[in-house]
C-alpha cells in the first residue's frame, strides 16, 4: 500500500475521532430518532470504549483509536464480547486479549448466551445481546464513548437493506457518525461512535497488510443465512462490477437523507409547538395539517418519549381512529410500549397499563400506623399521611379495612358544603380518563366508601380534632407505569 494511502486512512480516522469527541464533549447531539438531546459526557477524563472483535475492521480500530487517544491524553478501553457460537470463540477471546495486551490496551471481555428463540433469529438475537454487553461494560469501565469498527461498506449494506424493507428518509439515512442509543446499549449516558464510516474495507484491508496488524477470520461472516452476508457476498459484487463507486454514491445518499431528516425534524419541532399542550396533542390543530405533516409530528412525537417508530399503515390506522370519532367516543389504539387514547379532543399517549385483574379478590386489612401499606395484587400502595382535614387516627386503626375493584353504585361526599355524586361524575370533574378509571381501587369500611383512588376522601368520616387527621392516597407501583 502506498504511504500516501496509509496517511489518509490515518488521516480520515483521527480527523473522524477528533469531530466525534469535540461533539460530543461540547454540544448537544441529536438523538436515536434523531431527535435533540442533551447527552454529555461526565466532567472526568473522557474514556474510549472500542469494541474488539478480532475480525479486521476492530483490529485496524483498535490500532488507530489508541495512537489518537495517547496523543490526546485519552483512556482507551478494549471491550470483547464473547457468543459461544462458535468453536473457536474461546481462541478469539484469547487473541483479544493477547493482542491489547501488547497495545498496552486495558481488556474487558463479557460471555453472553445467545436466545434464538425471540423471533430475531440467531442474527438478531446476537447482535441484541452483543450490544447490550458492551453497553454493561462500558458502564462499568465508566466509558463515555463506544466506537465501533463499521465503515462505508457496511453503510452501503444499511442503506441497501433499508431500500428493500422500504424504509423511509430516517432509515435510508444509515449510520450516524455519532448517535446515543439507549435501547440498544442499555445505557443512556453512553454515545457510540463510527469513525470509519468514510473509508472502504479495501482500504482498512491494504492499512492492515501494511502494518501487520494480525486478526482473526470468522466464517459467520460468509454464512449466506444472514441477510447482510446474502448482500455482501452474492449482490454487492454484482453491483460493484456493473456500477463501479456504487458504494460510495450509497454513502453519499445517506448524506443527503440525513440531511432531509434534519429538516422535517425541525419542521416537526415547530409543528409541536403549535399542536402539543402539556405534551399532548390538540386533535383540531393536528387536523389542520397535511397528511405528511400529520405523520411527520406524530413520528416526531413517539421518538422523543423513547418510543419504537410506528409504520405508515399503523399511523394511517390511528388516524383514521382519532379523526373519525366522535368528540365523546372512548379511543384507545394500543401498542406493545404504549397506548394511544383520545381525550377531550387531546391525542394522549400513556405507558402500557398492567391489565387489571378481574378475579383480585377484596384484601381485608387494618392499617398499623404506617405511612405506606404495599397491595402487589392490586398493583400499587395506599399511602397514609397527615392533613387538616382527615380521619382520626384512633379510629382508623380500630377498623377492618377492605380494598376493592370498583362497582356500580358506589357514591362519595368530598366536603360537607358539596353534594353526595355518584363516582362516575367525581371522575368526570376530576378529568380522570376513562382508561385509568377501571385501575382505581375503593377502600370500604363495611358498606360505607371510604377512600376512592383518583377521587379523595368521604368527608363524613373527617373528625373535628384541631390537629388534622389521617388521609389516604393511592400510589402506582413504577412496574405498573412503565
Amino acid at each position: 500500500m502506498a504511504t500516501d494511502n496509509l496517511r489518509s486512512t490515518e488521516l480520515v480516522t483521527r480527523r473522524a475521532l477528533k469531530s466525534i469527541t469535540m461533539r460530543v464533549t461540547q454540544a448537544a447531539l441529536p438523538g436515536a430518532a434523531g431527535l435533540p438531546g442533551q447527552a454529555r459526557f461526565p466532567s472526568e477524563r473522557l474514556k474510549l470504549a472500542v469494541a474488539y472483535s478480532g475480525g479486521l475492521d476492530s483490529s485496524v480500530l483498535l490500532h488507530l483509536a489508541r495512537v489518537f487517544a495517547m496523543d490526546n491524553g485519552l483512556d482507551i478501553i478494549a471491550l470483547h464480547v464473547h457468543h459461544g457460537l462458535s468453536e473457536q470463540a474461546d481462541e478469539w477471546a484469547m487473541h483479544c486479549a493477547k493482542q491489547a495486551s501488547k497495545l498496552g490496551v486495558s481488556f474487558d471481555m463479557r460471555r453472553i448466551e445467545v436466545d434464538a428463540g425471540g423471533g430475531n433469529g440467531v442474527e438478531g438475537a446476537a447482535r441484541a445481546g452483543r450490544y447490550a454487553a458492551l453497553g454493561d461494560m462500558c458502564r462499568v469501565r465508566r466509558a463515555s464513548l463506544l466506537l465501533t469498527a463499521h465503515h462505508q461498506d457496511d453503510q452501503a449494506e444499511t442503506v441497501l437493506l433499508q431500500l428493500l424493507r422500504g424504509a423511509g428518509v430516517a432509515g435510508l439515512s444509515g449510520m450516524d457518525d455519532v448517535n446515543p442509543a439507549p435501547d440498544l446499549l442499555g445505557n443512556a449516558d453512553l454515545l457510540m461512535g463510527r469513525p470509519m464510516l468514510a473509508l472502504s474495507r479495501v482500504a482498512l484491508e491494504e492499512f492492515a497488510a501494511a502494518r501487520g496488524i494480525v486478526h482473526v477470520d470468522d466464517a459467520s461472516n460468509s454464512d449466506p443465512r444472514f441477510a447482510r452476508n446474502k448482500l455482501r457476498h452474492l449482490v454487492m459484487p454484482v453491483l460493484q462490477a456493473q456500477f463501479p463507486g456504487f458504494v460510495q454514491r450509497f454513502a453519499r445518499t445517506a448524506r443527503h437523507a440525513r440531511s432531509a431528516r434534519q429538516l422535517l425534524i425541525e419542521l416537526a419541532q415547530q409543528d409541536f409547538v403549535i399542536c402539543a399542550v402539556e405534551d399532548q396533542i390538540d386533535i383540531v390543530k393536528l387536523r389542520a395539517l397535511s397528511v405528511a405533516r400529520c405523520d411527520n409530528l406524530l413520528r416526531y412525537w413517539f421518538g422523543s418519549r423513547g418510543m419504537r417508530m410506528p409504520s405508515s399503515a399503523w399511523l394511517q390506522e390511528m388516524r383514521g381512529q382519532l379523526f373519525g370519532a366522535k368528540a365523546d367516543a372512548q379511543i384507545l389504539v394500543s401498542r406493545d410500549d404504549c397506548e394511544i387514547h383520545r381525550h377531550r379532543d387531546r391525542i394522549v399517549i400513556t405507558p402500557r397499563h398492567a391489565m387489571r385483574d378481574p378475579d383480585q379478590e377484596p384484601v381485608h386489612f387494618a392499617w398499623d400506623g404506617s405511612q405506606t401499606m404495599d397491595f402487589p395484587g392490586y398493583g400499587g400502595n395506599l399511602k397514609f399521611t397527615r392533613a387538616e382535614q382527615g380521619v382520626d387516627a384512633s379510629w382508623l386503626r380500630m377498623q377492618t379495612l377492605t380494598l376493592q375493584w370498583r362497582s356500580g353504585g358506589w357514591r362519595l361526599k368530598l366536603a360537607s358544603n358539596r353534594p353526595t355524586r355518584s363516582l362516575k361524575y367525581h371522575y368526570q370533574a376530576a378529568q380522570v380518563p376513562a382508561w385509568d378509571r377501571p385501575r382505581l381501587p375503593l377502600v370500604t369500611v363495611g358498606t360505607r366508601l371510604l377512600y376512592a383512588a383518583g377521587i379523595g376522601m368521604d368527608c363524613h368520616y373527617f373528625g373535628g380534632r384541631q390537629d388534622g387527621g389521617i388521609v389516604l392516597e393511592w400510589e402506582f407501583a413504577p412496574s405498573v407505569l412503565s
